[in-house]
């Protein structure tokens, strides 16, 4: 799948070959919606690390974690930072994610191009690896950082979502998320791990669903064996990988082709109220759902008529739902979508029930 934009091609849902700033340059200047970035840590390990009982871990010394300097590893986050700010949209965002070696050098980078961060956000790994020499503390956690383009900028940000998916409490910045493990592990063709740091699905299912809608484009320099891809497809975005390890590649290929996007009715998630689109009360009498002269109630016995223009008489107070309802209460406001309810077969049913319905029409 490609999409146009001027007189370039955005190469939807492929994995491109090769060094991530210059495959960043030939995309088209601000048409990605989200950049998640999981760089290089550049975490300078010396020489090989053991467990108590002497075994070998299997530590990040790839050669792409290894630079000769910090000056060296600062060169390379600008510049992979710059050519993700020129793909980005106005409205776009960025996540980066790191540890204590190199997120607050990304960090400083960030607030140097002019990003503005909006949070960082503590993944706390519920089975962290032990620190085996037992000179410091174990590591549990790693940071992400997330920044809009600019100050001011708008940036999607699915509050509503978020907090459904923490049982109706709001989402905090502190994450308690298991590392990647078990049948989530991907193995090479030997029964080695695929890939040192691969993130887990659950880490960018947060992500995704916070901050991008279905049908947004995600970009991940950094792509690794694709999980930021797989998830981006299960929940309808599109998304471009770069990676320029042939062998992360193949690997990426396999786990993406046998990926499945949800349903439809599936994708749709939790919404602000003030996201969703204004009703009248005023159309509920128009379409017949509310008719001239019915009478409506509220909880505590309070009886307005409706007239044909939308407006309430009761107790001779004439207005808004809002309005009849706040002077019969002597309140200085009230909710009138909550406060009246009408009658059908024997029940009182809350009027917005009503605006609900137009509402899922609208959405049809």
């Amino acid at each position: 799948m490609t999409r146009t934009k001027g007189a370039l091609t955005l190469p939807l849902n492929t994995i491109l070959p090769g060094d991530c700033i210059e495959a960043m340059n030939g995309l088209p200047e601000a048409s990605v919606d989200l950049v998640f970035a999981d760089p290089p840590y550049n975490l300078q390990l010396k020489g090989d690390l053991h467990r108590p009982d002497n075994s070998k871990v299997d530590a990040v010394d790839d050669h792409w974690d290894q630079f000769d300097s910090f000056a060296a590893y600062d060169r390379f986050t600008h510049d992979w930072l710059a050519a993700a700010r020129r793909v980005l949209k106005p409205t776009g965002a960025i996540w980066v994610i790191g540890s204590y070696h190199n997120v607050f050098r990304m960090g400083a980078e960030l607030q140097n191009q002019g990003f503005w961060i909006l949070n960082d956000v503590v993944w706390r790994k519920s089975n962290p690896m032990p620190n085996f020499r037992g000179k410091r503390l174990t590591n549990a956690h790693e940071t992400l950082i997330w920044a809009s383009k600019s100050e001011g900028a708008k940036y999607t940000f699915n509050y509503e979502a978020l907090k459904s998916l923490n049982e109706g409490v709001q989402m905090r910045s502190d994450w308690v998320l298991p590392i990647c493990t078990g049948h989530e592990r991907l193995k090479d063709e030997n029964g080695d791990k695929a890939h040192p740091t691969q993130k887990p699905e659950s880490l960018l299912h947060r992500v995704l669903l916070a901050t991008t809608n279905p049908g947004d484009v995600v970009l991940d320099p950094f792509f690794g064996t694709g999980t930021t891809g797989a998830v981006a497809k299960m929940l309808g975005r599109d998304f471009i990988g770069i990676e320029r390890e042939e062998a992360y590649r193949k690997v990426a290929e396999r786990r993406l082709a046998k990926v499945r996007k949800f349903d439809r009715e599936a994708l749709v998630v939790s919404a602000s109220k003030r996201a969703e689109p204004r009703i009248p009360f005023g159309q509920l009498v128009e379409r017949g759902l509310l008719r001239p002269g019915e009478v409506l109630i509220s909880p505590r016995g309070k009886t307005a008529k409706v007239r044909a223009d939308g407006t309430l008489v009761g107790e001779a107070v004439t207005g808004s739902i809002h309005q009849v309802g706040a002077a019969l209460e002597g309140a200085p406001s009230c909710n009138g979508w909550t406060y009246w309810h009408y009658r059908r077969e024997g029940q009182t049913v809350p009027i917005d029930v009503l605006r609900q319905q137009i509402r899922a029409q609208l959405h049809d």
